[in-house]
């Protein structure tokens, strides 16, 4: 969680993970249909912000179905605007930025931000474009609250465009006479992108990825995070505090389950794992859990296998397929329980919960439910149940729009968290490895699992 801040981080060490335990990094450019092998590894990403990684059983066979563990890798930011320069007031210098998702909320204020991202680079020798990873190692912003002692003014509610703008700098040459000190290193040339950000911003960033030629930069997608580390808490440790919990953590335990699984191929079932991007946003675009990423994977794996590939036995492969929707779950929170139900309130370091709701905010029915039981049973891990109350609002997830988009079978369910949404959240410090233990249970047992449950 610190060292990997923002999701561009996030996937490339995922993917320098996959890369050291064997699998191999395939291009959605290719033709994929030569190289898939029974009992090989494979992963592919879309747009540096999303990742399925796959295992191919040695008995796997055309119309054989995929046991998935999927969440979203995204979280809550705030992202700077295409022009992030603005005017300096009364001697501070700011920066345009956008909330992404419920971001700037109030747990944002007085928080100290980092900032990182991806850069676009072109290549002075090849002139392609190259996308590099930055961020940079201290906080350079901060939202100020005003303080209480001007009344009703400091209690809100404020406007996100013109009251919470992130101040970065000072600037007081109107009254001092003379230039912010700058390294006079280069000249950022009119028309260029680096122009239309802070001329500061810009050479810290260039500074940080040694670039010197600022017109090289072609653009970025830079976002605000809260840099306080991640840590142990409680008077045993038995908390973990941090910032992008919501839904890194069900990811890291979707990944380490497939890892730990991945030295039994002997499996007729293709194992997988998504973490798709723009969850908090709706999933729309084309790296989110609505676009056809994973149904276009399934679909390359099961024409490589067939010999009479078409919609007949992708519908077969279809139906004998199942997806674990891993996205956090409210954990019970002393201080309000009376916003839970009865028997539906999960506690930290006990179990994933299973999340349910009536009116198809989640894709959990009797049968998943059961088919996930006896995984756990199997494995011995212990699941919990939530579900909100009937005056309260539901959240989503991606296991109804992945389940409706191919047709499988699901389940949602995830580990519980307090304080979801804020800019620092709460799990058990046994949490994430409860995760494994489930997920890796459920890609070890799914197949004789799902015998049980043929008719369905």
């Amino acid at each position: 969680m610190t060292e990997n801040p923002t999701i561009f981080h996030a996937v490339s060490t995922f993917s320098r993970r996959l890369d050291d335990h064997g699998f191999t990094k395939l291009s959605e450019r290719d033709v994929w249909t030569s190289t898939l092998k029974p009992g090989g590894k494979y992963y592919c990403t879309r747009n540096d912000s999303a990742l399925i990684a796959f295992i191919i059983g040695e008995d796997y066979k055309s119309g054989n179905g995929v046991g998935v563990v999927a969440g979203h890798i995204d979280a809550l930011c705030a992202k700077l605007k295409p022009v992030s320069k603005l005017p300096t007031k009364a001697g501070f210098v700011q920066l345009g930025v956008a909330p992404y998702a419920g971001a700037l909320s109030s747990t944002w204020w007085d928080r100290d931000l980092g900032i990182g991202g991806r850069v676009l680079v072109r290549n002075p020798e090849s002139g392609a474009v190259e996308s590099k990873l930055v961020k940079l190692g201290w906080p350079i912003a901060r939202v100020p609250t005003l303080a209480v002692h001007f009344g009703a003014p400091s209690q809100g509610p404020f406007n996100p465009e013109t009251q919470a703008v992130p101040v970065i700098g000072l600037d007081n040459s109107d009254i001092l006479g003379e230039e912010v000190n700058t390294v006079d290193d280069g000249k950022i040339e009119n028309g260029t992108f680096a122009a239309t950000q802070p001329e500061r911003l810009v050479r810290a960033i260039a500074k940080e990825m040694g670039i010197t030629d600022y017109s090289s930069i072609v653009n970025w997608e830079l976002e605000l995070f809260d840099i306080q580390p991640a840590q142990v808490g409680g008077l045993d440790k038995e908390f973990i505090f941090a910032g992008r919990i919501d839904d890194k953590l069900c990811c890291y335990s979707a990944f380490e389950g497939l890892l730990a699984s991945s030295e039994d191929r002997g499996t007729g079932i293709v194992k997988m794992v998504g973490m798709f991007d723009d969850e908090e946003i709706g999933s729309l675009l084309r790296q989110g859990a609505r676009s056809n990423y994973m149904s276009s994977v399934i679909e390359r794996i099961v024409e490589a296998f067939s010999s009479d590939y078409g919609p007949n036995v992708l519908s077969q492969t279809v139906a004998n397929s199942f997806l674990v929707s891993s996205d956090v779950i409210h954990a019970v929170n002393p201080n309000f329980l009376g916003q839970y139900l009865e028997n539906h309130a999960p506690r930290l370091n006990i179990g994933v919960s299973v999340s349910a709701d009536p009116n198809g905010h989640m894709t959990t029915d009797s049968i998943s439910t059961a088919l996930l039981q006896r995984v756990a049973e199997k494995c011995g891990s212990r699941l919990q149940v939530f579900q909100i109350r009937n005056d309260s609002r539901s959240g989503g997830t991606i296991g109804p729009m992945t389940s409706a988009r191919i047709g499988m079978r699901a389940i949602d369910c995830g580990i519980p968290q307090l304080s979801m949404h804020s800019i620092r959240a709460t799990t058990g410090s046994l949490d994430p490895g409860l995760g494994v233990k489930l997920f890796k249970g459920f890609f070890d047992h799914f197949e004789e699992v799902d015998k049980e449950f043929e008719q369905f």
